[in-house]
């Protein structure tokens, strides 16, 4: 079984993103989410054991991490975590920086403004 999570702010985001990773991924899949990167990181750690395969995270979110973005903090605490480093992680955000944040951090990125026009962006990161 594929296991996912899903972190937005926004509950429409939560949703389309639920629906796409579910028409995307064939099989067995198991989708959490969260509407907060603690909420996020909490659930994670619930999962450490048996680790989430796909991380899909905003990168704005609560401001409780400061300077840094919330899925920016996020994504360093997964990448710290030995279980974790198959995970795929994917930044979804409106951000104009989401390209460099997502490079600096080395995970994968698709802007809102693609993601909600096409579906093929998730496609290219989630069966690759």
């Amino acid at each position: 079984m594929k296991k996912v999570l899903i972190a937005d702010d926004v509950s429409g985001w939560r949703d389309f993103n639920t629906r796409v990773v579910s028409s995307i991924i064939n099989g067995e899949i198991q989708i959490d989410t969260c509407k907060s990167a603690g909420e996020a990181y909490n659930k994670i750690l619930e999962n450490n054991d048996y680790p989430y395969d796909v991380v899909i995270t905003d990168l704005q979110m609560e401001d409780d991490y400061a300077p840094k973005h919330a899925g920016e903090w996020l994504i360093e605490q997964i990448k710290m975590l030995p279980n974790y480093y198959k995970c795929k992680i994917i930044m979804i955000s409106a951000s104009g920086s989401i390209r460099l944040i997502a490079e600096n951090l080395g995970v994968d990125f698709i802007p809102k403004s693609t993601a909600i026009k096409c579906i093929s962006a998730y496609e290219e990161l989630l069966i690759n």
